[in-house]
């Protein structure tokens, strides 16, 4: 970015062209006091403000300052269930499962919060609080001061609006952890309805999260149920759950496996081993090296679509939307690969790759030896189920970042039940993976409509 002085205007430039748009504008001078950085003054966040100009003739529209109260109430040692960033979903607000935890101090938020993303505006991340909890200090705690006045799901949803995002995306300051600072929060503009429109707004938002909740849980319900297809097609019964703390172990098989940490004998791994010996009788059962390769073909300068663990669901292992980034040496795939993850095993994540592309090295990349023995979705499929989870969440090694060794996935065993069945069960697994995308997307697009509407009911409809 650049900025260059020429009579009344200044001349800021943020970079080359990108897809045919000139990326140079220009400012009075008069509008600049106290920031020169060219974002602040992007077209976008300026016709944002302009649009906020035209709305206060009509509507009061105080600044946040005005509406809310700034809540600060720190904790020294959060509970597991405390909030991060990577907790909140963009653009929705809805919490989301994550193996992220949060350390150090904290901040206490009630029901009715609205908890606001100081880090990371672009991602678009507030959660209007339906419990009281702790969250990091990567938020606002804003308590609204006057609810006969303000709504605080409809200020949620406005701080989660296009409006308040054009100008937001913006006005971040820092390089390495871009941040809204607390002068520019306090004075952000927020337009007010009456509060019987602002309840009639709430009540047609709150309609369409619950649609999109209720699409949602069905495309889970189809993956999620895929399992017990899977083990019911291979005639095969997960055993019962054990969760004894305390079980013997033959002295014989600890030397035979030079493994002394007990959760590598714990009952649900080695009940799960004596289903697949049961298997075995009726279905061949090789170890996984015996059927794949394991490549490592690195590339030191991974492209920005490089998939780390958190780009791949646990237990579906669809493909997610993440701001992870990945660094450093990165492995190549292809498609027809599959992605078994290294890390947290009890994560559950394995991907069948649709397309060639690359992962971080928390993954294995597993390619088939022979594709008319083995389908790459059966492949995937087998393990991710939870036969395979009952053993691999109990061999892991290590404490600060937990894993699987080479030699434990080498020798993994699983059922490999004739190329008709595996077809079978692989077209079964395309249908509910199309059929939850169908779903996802229906969820997806009926959501963005309706803030699309809410936006309408303040500032007009969209110009064509």
């Amino acid at each position: 970015m650049a900025g260059i002085s020429e009579g009344p205007h200044a001349f800021f430039r943020l970079g080359p062209a990108e897809n045919g748009q000139a990326q140079c504008f220009a400012v009075q001078r008069g509008s600049i006091s106290g920031r020169v950085n060219a974002d602040y003054f992007h077209p976008e966040r300026l016709l944002a403000l302009r649009a906020l100009r035209q709305l206060a003739q009509a509507l009061d529209c105080p600044r946040l300052a005005q509406l809310v109260d700034f809540i600060r109430h720190p904790i020294q040692s959060p509970g597991p269930g405390c909030l991060s960033l990577a907790h909140v979903q963009s653009h929705t607000g809805e919490l989301v499962p994550t193996n992220r935890k949060v350390t150090g101090s904290c901040f206490v938020f009630q029901r009715g919060d609205v908890l606001f993303a100081r880090l990371g505006a672009y991602l678009n991340k507030v959660h209007a609080a339906e419990s009281d909890g702790g969250c990091s200090p990567e938020f606002h705690v804003l308590r609204v001061k006057n609810h006969e006045a303000l709504h605080p799901d409809y200020l949620a949803a406005i701080l989660r609006s296009n409006l308040t995002l054009a100008q937001t995306r913006h006005m971040m300051t820092g390089n390495t952890h871009p941040r809204l600072t607390y002068e520019d929060v306090v004075n952000l503009v927020i337009p007010l309805p009456d509060i019987g429109k602002q309840a009639r707004l709430v009540s047609e938002m709150d309609a369409a999260r619950a649609e999109r909740r209720a699409k949602l849980a069905e495309a889970n319900a189809l993956l999620a149920d895929f399992d017990s297809y899977l083990l019911a097609t291979l005639g095969l019964a997960l055993p019962p759950k054990d969760e004894r703390k305390v079980f013997a172990v033959r002295k014989l098989d600890c030397g035979s496996q030079a493994r002394l940490n007990a959760d590598y004998f714990h009952p649900e791994r080695i009940l799960a081993l004596h289903a697949l010996e049961h298997s075995a009788q009726a279905l061949d059962c090789p170890r996984l090296a015996q059927l794949v390769d394991f490549i490592r073909h690195p590339i030191q300068s991974p492209g920005p679509g490089c998939l780390s663990l958190a780009h791949v669901q646990s237990h579906t292992g669809e493909l997610v939307l993440t701001n992870k980034k990945v660094t450093g040496t990165c492995f190549v795939f292809q498609r027809g690969d599959v992605l078994f993850a290294r890390l947290g095993a009890y994560l559950n994540k394995v991907h069948a790759a649709e397309s060639g592309g690359c992962c971080s090295p928390e993954f294995y990349v597993l390619r088939i030896k022979d594709s008319k023995a083995l389908h790459p979705d059966y492949l995937a499929a087998i393990l991710r189920s939870s036969l395979t989870l009952a053993q691999t969440q109990y061999m892991m090694t290590g404490n600060t970042h937990p894993r699987l060794t080479h030699e434990d996935v080498t020798n993994l065993v699983f059922p490999v039940p004739t190329p008709a069945v595996q077809e079978t069960i692989a077209a079964e697994a395309r249908r509910r993976r199309e059929e939850a995308r169908r779903l996802r997307a229906g969820a997806e697009a009926g959501w963005q409509a309706a803030k699309c509407w809410f936006e309408a009911q303040l500032l007009g409809p969209a110009p064509p």
